[in-house]
């Protein structure tokens, strides 16, 4: 989460372009003018991007190059030094966690957080009876928990974990409760779905299973990926946007970025001019 203080001259910050859209809306999200510092150390420098909803984002980049800090701030984990944060034109920047999840903003951790006492389905419901606003409604309790059992079994339906409904959370194999953590957050109808390591130490046939959920309720949704594996990215998402110390060096489709000197350079260490001349 920390970045060198001086930013290499060719690592030059990049103002995201959405992707062609024939609708005027206003992005699902936007950022604009990101910064953040840490103990007067900048660690993200002036960082725009978009994501409209039905898009997906994959955030990539070295090892500290302010991915995770980028995501606490959309997140609302933290508060941006300068800058907003929007969703669908209204700015939230201020605004915690909790508050963002209620507005439709939800998030994964690269630990799954299910109630491992409970089982699958009622992690579930909880996540639906939440954004419904019938948490802890004490009258018309019945129908809010018929509902939102509804709810939860149709989502497991689409995981393919119906049989597991009644089982424990704890009792779930690491991918089984993968999944489980992206269905509770799906329960909570995202308008803004962040990912973060979704797939980290799923086999590859369990990480195109998750992938395939989100695919499923992506329509309405913007999603934001951060993602090491570099195939999971590339081929999963509309666009991607690298990292380098703390600036937005470059924002394109997958398959302009594989070919960017400058994305080579901050992954490979080489000077990107060395890269266009190897490349030519």
């Amino acid at each position: 989460m920390t970045a060198a203080a001086n930013v290499p001259s060719a690592a030059i910050a990049v103002k995201a372009t959405a992707a062609p859209s024939t609708s005027a809306a206003a992005p699902r999200v936007q950022l604009a003018a990101i910064e953040k510092s840490f103990g007067g150390v900048p660690v993200l420098q002036h960082i725009d991007l978009d994501v409209q909803a039905g898009q997906t984002l994959g955030l990539i980049g070295p090892n500290g190059a302010g991915k995770t800090t980028l995501f606490n701030i959309m997140s609302g984990f933290l508060t941006a030094d300068r800058g907003t944060v929007r969703l669908d034109g209204q700015d939230i920047s201020r605004l915690g966690p909790e508050a963002r999840t209620h507005l439709g903003v939800v998030r994964t951790f690269q630990k799954s957080l299910v109630f491992p006492s409970m089982t699958v389905r009622r992690n579930v419901a909880m996540a639906a009876r939440a954004v419904a606003g019938t948490g802890y409604r004490w009258w018309q309790a019945g129908a809010a928990l018929r509902d939102a059992d509804a709810r939860a079994d149709a989502l497991l339906a689409q995981a393919g974990l119906s049989a597991r409904a009644e089982t424990l959370a704890a009792d779930l194999s690491y991918g089984e409760q993968r999944m489980v953590d992206l269905t509770i957050a799906l329960a909570q109808s995202p308008r803004v779905l962040l990912l973060d390591e979704p797939t980290a130490g799923l086999a590859e046939e369990e990480g195109a299973r998750l992938l395939a959920l989100v695919r499923q309720h992506h329509a309405e949704t913007a999603v934001v990926l951060v993602s090491h594996d570099i195939d999971i990215v590339f081929g999963h998402c509309d666009r991607v946007a690298v990292l380098d110390l703390g600036v937005l060096i470059a924002v394109d489709t997958p398959e302009a970025i594989r070919g960017d000197a400058r994305v080579l350079a901050a992954y490979l260490g080489m000077p990107a001019q060395t890269l266009a001349e190897v490349a030519a």
